[in-house]
């Protein structure tokens, strides 16, 4: 199985050089490179969908087995769909993908078209799931009800965004928000769910806006621990012989800005410091899993460093859309 696919790479890699190169023979030493950087991106790309198909899995169990049965609401983009669900006749998996529809939008000139494509698919698996697979009703009891319907929807939503994608289209509009009017996302993210919360009160009744809130609570607090909060950066420390290669990647792949520390190894293979250059940079949580395939892509040992960021001032992170 391992040869057959490393066959099918060679022939996409010699293919690739066919189109962009003139020479007419192909050697080995040409192949090599992009047959590595091909085994790198799908690695990462089945890493990412296996993230994705589990966030939909645990977000639809969070749905039906919890919410839907018993009329309850979230917040978000999840909670006007169950809002809707409630007042018309439109089923749940058609009211997910349209009110998502206009955030994906908003996300492909955020973020990028390859993000926007990644949620509409991950959003419709998600409508699919709701429609045709049958959860168990777990509980009829309404605080165990809003407190794990929040925690499975949570969970969906955070491994979603650690493929790379949303399923809850309302952090793609705090994220745009937040850059044009500078305020914090989670403050953009308060006030819209206060407004879906007034509606669920006026709708439905004041105690299901209130369990709305609980399940929105356990839904955010999942999400922070599964991805530690969309709105936080992450400080990157890249340590690695090829420095010159992966500061020309971050500030043309990513386009983002890149400090360079001039250092110096302690231990070198005779024992010998040595000086070596250090890349710091600083990303969003989005952007994370693009550097860390990058980075693989020119050196799978390079030694990285990540730290959380709370918030930044200055610089040019805040101003470039994500690509």
């Amino acid at each position: 199985m391992r040869s057959y696919l490393s066959k099918v790479l060679v022939t996409i890699a010699r293919k690739r050089l066919e189109a962009t190169k003139t020479a007419a023979k192909i050697s080995n030493r040409d192949l090599v490179p992009l047959v590595k950087t091909l085994q790198v991106e799908i690695s990462h790309a089945l890493k990412e969908a296996l993230f994705i198909i589990i966030g939909v899995i645990s977000a639809g169990f969070g749905l039906k087995g919890f919410l839907l049965p018993n009329r309850f609401i979230d917040g978000g983009a999840t909670g006007i769909s169950l809002l809707l669900e409630n007042i018309t006749d439109l089923e749940l998996g058609v009211l997910l993908v349209l009110v998502n529809i206009p955030f994906i939008i908003l996300g492909a000139k955020t973020f990028s078209i390859r993000f926007a494509i990644k949620s509409i698919v991950a959003i419709t698996f998600l409508a699919l799931v709701v429609h045709f697979v049958e959860y168990p009703t777990i509980t009829d009891d309404k605080l165990l009800i809003a407190v794990f319907g929040g925690f499975f929807l949570g969970l969906g939503i955070g491994m979603a965004m650690r493929g790379g994608s949303v399923i809850d289209g309302t952090e793609v509009l705090a994220i745009y928000l937040s850059r044009k009017l500078s305020i914090t996302i989670g403050d953009v993210l308060l006030l819209t769910n206060l407004i879906i919360f007034s509606f669920g009160a006026y709708v439905l009744s004041i105690e299901v806006a209130l369990y709305a809130i609980l399940t929105y609570l356990a839904a955010a607090k999942t999400v922070d621990f599964v991805v530690d909060g969309v709105e936080e950066y992450v400080g990157v420390t890249i340590i690695s012989n090829h420095h010159e290669a992966i500061r020309v990647m971050i500030i043309d792949k990513l386009r983002r800005a890149c400090t360079i520390y001039a250092g110096k190894g302690g231990y070198g293979t005779q024992g010998n410091s040595y000086d070596k250059d250090i890349i710091y940079t600083v990303v969003t949580r989005l952007e994370l899993a693009k550097l860390h395939t990058e980075i693989d892509k020119i050196d799978k040992d390079a030694f990285i460093i990540m730290g959380l960021v709370k918030d930044l001032r200055g610089g040019m992170i805040k101003r470039k859309p994500l690509k």
